[in-house]
């Protein structure tokens, strides 16, 4: 198994991409601890990855609660030792909108939530990895520079500013032996939002790509295994382009 005796902290678990990872670390043998903020939407996950015969612990945290992140993250090393691999997949609401329709406040307000929680939940692990001297940091979404979607709205501007997040954190705990790595997705078009305005995003993803295909969550979960195993060991500050070529960056 890539993760046998692995602890994995997953922020956002009870959502549709946290889900993915956390079973696919389970499946390698991790112990995963789902955060967020439904009780119910993170025992669902739990079940499935308990079901399969994973393990899977669960806890309401608040991403934006520094304390409260803090609080869980040392229970978890209190726990089990140590935290091997932290993921936040809390990204800004989505305003899928043109820039021009979008007003400043909620612009702002959106994509300053997504950044003050993946500060936060970053520092507590990288807390704890800079002790250990080892650990993996997996950002999701990216930044990809060629190519860019009309209706959008703040997603990809919200992605882009997580990736500089991650750029900085990369040089600062490469010396620690801290891995830092971004899976860049350009969408997972089965998250997507039933809406009218995402068919035409939904279908440039699926154009964009050589293959004419879109990444599922399911490959989400089998390449975060594998880059946050040894087996990816060399994988560090960089993006892993997951996209089926549909990204460039």
């Amino acid at each position: 198994m890539l993760l046998e005796n692995k602890t994995a902290v997953i922020y956002g678990g009870g959502g549709s991409i946290g889900g993915a990872m956390a079973g696919a670390f389970a499946a390698e043998g991790a112990r995963v601890f789902l955060a967020g903020r439904t009780p119910a939407k993170l025992e669902a996950v739990a079940d499935r990855i308990r079901g399969a015969g994973g393990q899977a612990e669960t806890a309401v945290v608040d991403a934006l609660d520094a304390a409260a992140v803090n609080d869980h993250i040392d229970t978890v090393v209190e726990k089990t030792g140590s935290v091997d691999i932290s993921v936040n997949v809390i990204t800004q609401e989505g305003i899928f909108q043109p820039l021009a329709d979008i007003s400043t406040p909620d612009f702002v307000a959106a994509i300053g939530k997504a950044l003050t929680s993946q500060l936060i939940t970053t520092k507590a692990a990288a807390r704890h990895m800079v002790k250990q001297e080892s650990g993996v940091l997996l950002f999701f979404g990216g930044s990809d520079n060629a190519n860019t979607s009309p209706g959008l709205g703040n997603v990809q501007v919200g992605f882009d500013a997580v990736e500089s997040l991650r750029r900085q954190w990369a040089v600062e705990l490469a010396p620690h032996g801290v891995r830092t790595v971004t899976l860049l997705t350009g969408g997972i078009i089965d998250t997507f939002p039933d809406i009218p305005e995402m068919e035409g995003p939904r279908q440039s993803i699926i154009d964009n790509s050589p293959f004419k295909r879109a990444a599922t969550m399911s490959d989400v979960g089998s390449v975060a295994a594998f880059v946050a195993s040894e087996k990816g060991r060399s994988i560090t500050s960089t993006q892993v382009n997951i996209s089926f070529g549909a990204c460039y960056g």
